[in-house]
């Protein structure tokens, strides 16, 4: 269990960075060569940076609403393992109570 916290941790870090440095890195270059090229400093650079800072957020949240369903998912999973354990153990339970009787 630790070892698969650790693993799921480390992969949301690399998930949020990248959605976070990538597409304002993007931004940040095709920006000032749009400038460059348009002569246009600093509008389109202002303009490629707010994009940027869009993609980012919209990025970040479709991972975090991904993450809640699966975390969601496998929580459920779990809580059905545990009722079907405990209804076995009752029914294993109430067999031998009639055995005995």
């Amino acid at each position: 269990m630790k070892d698969e916290s650790w693993g799921v941790a480390l992969r949301t870090m690399v998930n949020v960075s990248v959605w976070i440095a990538f597409p304002i890195i993007v931004g940040l270059y095709l920006g000032k060569w749009l400038d460059n090229r348009f002569e246009t400093s600093p509008w389109l650079f202002l303009t490629t940076m707010a994009v940027s800072f869009f993609i980012s957020i919209y990025g970040l949240t479709v991972h975090a609403l991904r993450e809640f369903k699966r975390i969601d998912r496998k929580q459920h999973s779990s809580e059905k393992k545990i009722v079907t354990k405990s209804t076995n153990s009752q029914q294993n339970t109430n067999r031998e109570d009639k055995n005995i009787d």
